[in-house]
């Protein structure tokens, strides 16, 4: 098809056509092409086509701005990506993508505007450090903020309000009760939590009241199985949560809601413990100092775990194991079993 003068002929098109789908079949048409590197040579090669493709980014059709999309996201991701990237670094150029991905009510287009914001923001070093300033300048922070806003509010059916929305949003996703689909961005984004929270301590006394949050964040535990570094983070979470709870000045019903979150997810603690005494054996090898680093963070947050079962268990048989605390009784077989295990893995652990 190449050799056939196929390229002359779809860009001919482009340049004279009235007609928005024969635009897009044009622009599908190369788009399939650039899926291969033989077809994609020549498409960069093709004198004018590649500024004539970016030039499609000003149309007013949605399917043919999805699309342009489409083709330059493939351009951005293949071994020509520093010709794409020349094409569309002007700041012309990536204000009118950013216009679209804000303002786009069609999910196609929206999903293909995104696609391509993410391949400019991913493409290799040479290419990525020309757009990064220019896309800073035109406010892709606020873009993808406002985007995580939109979603979230599609989850949770309510908009969160203005101040602290990011950290407000990670949070959320955390408490979603089905983490399945959005398993690997609750991995990520207790990263996230862990670096906001290192840089804004004053954060975990209020976040530390909030139950489902820390049931959330003991159900990313398995999601992040293979992730060392995010388990490390939520043990961090964990810690400077639990550091916050003053137990000893609890009423016996509050006391109980903590130790009710625990101990219905005493397996995930201790299966994370285990797994921990088999990554520690992997560990020896590595920094000494960020090992021991880890491992602190982990030992504070178990630490606080049993004081807190130790003041439920010694307030509840204070009072003979009636009135509020037969009313609220926890698991006690899961509270037992809990603080054997966190106290044998400090035991390890020091």
């Amino acid at each position: 098809m190449v050799q056939n003068l196929v390229l002359e002929v779809l860009m001919a098109n482009l340049m004279v056509s009235q007609s928005a789908r024969v635009t897009e079949i044009c622009l599908g048409i190369i788009g399939n092409l650039a899926c291969h590197e033989a077809p994609m040579k020549h498409i960069v090669s093709a004198n004018g086509l590649i500024s004539t493709i970016v030039d499609q980014l000003f149309s007013d059709d949605t399917q043919c701005l999805a699309e342009a999309c489409r083709l330059l996201t493939l351009g951005l991701q293949g071994s020509e990506c520093c010709t794409w990237a020349e094409a569309v670094q002007s700041e012309h150029i990536l204000c009118r993508l950013i216009w679209i991905a804000e303002n786009t009510l069609n999910p196609q287009l929206l999903e293909k505007s995104l696609g391509l914001v993410l391949a400019i923001l991913e493409s290799q070093k040479e290419a990525s450090c020309t757009f990064i300033p220019s896309l800073m300048k035109l406010g892709i922070p606020s873009l993808l903020i406002n985007l995580l806003d939109f979603e979230m509010s599609r989850l949770t059916e309510e908009r969160v309000p203005e101040s602290k929305k990011l950290l407000q949003l990670v949070c959320d996703l955390i408490k979603l009760p089905d983490k399945a689909e959005v398993a690997s961005s609750c991995v990520t984004v207790a990263v996230l939590i862990a670096n906001i929270m290192s840089d804004m301590p004053n954060l975990a006394s209020e976040m530390s009241q909030d139950l489902p949050f820390l049931q959330g964040l003991l159900e990313v535990f398995p999601l992040a199985s293979d992730d060392v570094e995010a388990r490390c983070a939520l043990w961090s979470i964990i810690a400077r949560l639990l550091v916050r709870v003053k137990e000893n000045d609890m009423s016996l019903s509050s006391l109980h809601q903590y130790v009710l979150v625990l101990a219905r997810k005493s397996e995930i603690i201790e299966d994370d413990l285990i797994n921990r005494q088999l990554d520690n054996s992997c560990e020896e090898t590595k920094d000494l100092t960020s090992s021991c680093s880890k491992s602190n963070t982990r030992s504070t947050a178990l630490k606080r775990i049993v004081s807190i079962l130790n003041q439920w268990t010694a307030s509840k048989d204070s009072l003979g194991g009636g009135g509020v605390a037969g009313e609220h009784s926890a698991d006690e077989l899961n509270v037992g079993r809990l603080l054997d295990c966190c106290r044998k893995h400090i035991d390890f652990t020091e």
